[in-house]
């Protein structure tokens, strides 16, 4: 009787853990962005702007929502450290993208660097949520105006959306998140990896 009510506590009670990659590249605001869901989702305060440091390597934070736990992995955006990315990738369940709106500039680096991310046959299947960051500047571009100018073809067969925040602000992050949850929990990128992790368990 106490394995039976053992097991239905721990159905109801049991939080899903999914691995979410923050990328971009440097300066998108990535790891603003991860401080702003700790402080959003957590006890955390979550480090002040003029205290976050350009990334050299990782970054990790934990969040609840709803039934899940996130684990987000923030990864240097520098030229350099790009090649670190793929070694995260296997695990993944989802990505964020983040992309400076308010530099223009940058805008074909930060496609590139997606594109790759894409085509990369260890994300097959994982949703993308692709941030339109530093809306709260002045000048800076709307999601709608972003997602025309990346024009990504590769996007057609995996669950995506854009969506203009400011990682400063806090502005469209929760929105984001909850909809990154609820795709995450019915893709089959979760499916897969969670047939994979029973197998090994079964090994």
């Amino acid at each position: 009787m106490f394995s039976l009510f053992y097991g239905l506590w721990k159905y109801i009670f049991s939080k899903t853990e999914f691995h979410v990659l923050i990328l971009g590249i440097d300066k998108a605001g990535k790891t603003t962005l991860l401080e702003k869901l700790k402080s959003l989702y957590s006890n955390s305060e979550g480090l002040p702007s003029d205290r976050i440091v350009p990334t050299v390597g990782l970054n990790i934070g934990r969040i609840e929502v709803a039934n899940a736990k996130l684990v987000f992995w923030d990864l240097g955006g520098q030229v350099g450290l790009r090649t670190i990315w793929e070694k995260y990738y296997e695990e993944a369940h989802a990505v964020i993208y983040v992309i400076d709106a308010a530099c223009p500039s940058r805008f074909e680096d930060s496609k590139s660097a997606l594109e790759k991310i894409l085509r990369h046959e260890d994300l097959r299947g994982a949703p993308v949520l692709i941030l339109a960051n530093k809306q709260d500047l002045s000048g800076a571009t709307s999601a709608e105006e972003v997602a025309r100018y990346l024009d990504l073809k590769e996007l057609d067969d995996r669950l995506y959306m854009f969506e203009a925040v400011s990682a400063h602000e806090g502005m469209g992050i929760k929105a984001a998140t909850e909809w990154l949850v609820g795709v995450i929990e019915r893709s089959k990128r979760a499916e897969a990896l969670r047939a994979r992790a029973g197998a090994n368990a079964v090994v």
